[in-house]
């Protein structure tokens, strides 16, 4: 999230940094060829995940088989990607204004190609980028998307959110604002957090986007 500039060309220079530190932050994660698993596959990590000045960053667990990794576009694609576009719509947010990264950035893959949870390795290897990039985009709203997502966020700046206790609420964290949500998978909503919850769950996003704008709060200062 861009903060004030005292003239036109600051605030030019500023974003041309941006989008300069994007794109070799970007080229890093293409390159990288760190984890075993991932063979390959590459980073789902480009301009297609949004806005470089986005307020509100979503992070997820990582790119889905027939989502992220076919389109290399976050949440589109699959199942998954219309229910987060049913949420997103129900805070009035489109996706040129939010930015949608990954705990991982690679798509976790089980011997018989089906989607699988990113192992610990994987998520460490791939930590560096997630700092990076909460670094660079700088924004006011952290929501994080599934349990992965949300311990991820712990390793970065420490915190005591639990999931199942701290769903759909605003928390202060990082000197941000952060929203714990379930992952949009149909699995989830089945099985653990329906879809009337979630949407429920998502009106908090919205809530702390008003709160960002009124007090200023989690604005984040790097």
């Amino acid at each position: 999230m861009l903060p004030i500039y005292k003239n036109v060309d600051s605030m030019k220079k500023a974003v041309t940094q941006i989008d300069e530190d994007f794109d070799k932050l970007a080229s890093e994660a293409a390159s990288c060829t760190v984890c075993p698993g991932m063979s390959g596959r590459s980073a789902v990590l480009s301009r297609l995940n949004g806005s470089l000045s986005a307020s509100v960053l979503f992070i997820a667990e990582a790119p889905g088989r027939q989502g992220a990794d076919r389109t290399r576009k976050p949440f589109y694609g699959d199942k998954s990607g219309e229910n987060f576009e049913r949420f997103l719509e129900s805070v009035g947010l489109t996706r040129n204004e939010i930015f949608i990264t990954n705990t991982v950035l690679c798509s976790p893959r089980s011997e018989t190609g089906a989607n699988r949870r990113p192992l610990a390795s994987e998520i460490g290897n791939c930590r560096g980028f997630l700092r990076r990039m909460v670094a660079l985009l700088n924004p006011g709203v952290v929501v994080t998307l599934g349990a992965v997502a949300l311990d991820a966020t712990r390793a970065l700046e420490q915190h005591e959110i639990k999931l199942r206790s701290g769903v759909g609420m605003v928390h202060e964290w990082n000197r941000r604002l952060l929203v714990p949500l379930y992952h949009p998978s149909p699995q989830v909503i089945a099985a653990t957090r329906d879809f009337k919850q979630q949407m429920g769950d998502f009106a908090a996003v919205g809530e702390a986007i008003r709160r960002i704008e009124r007090e200023g709060v989690g604005r984040g200062c790097e």
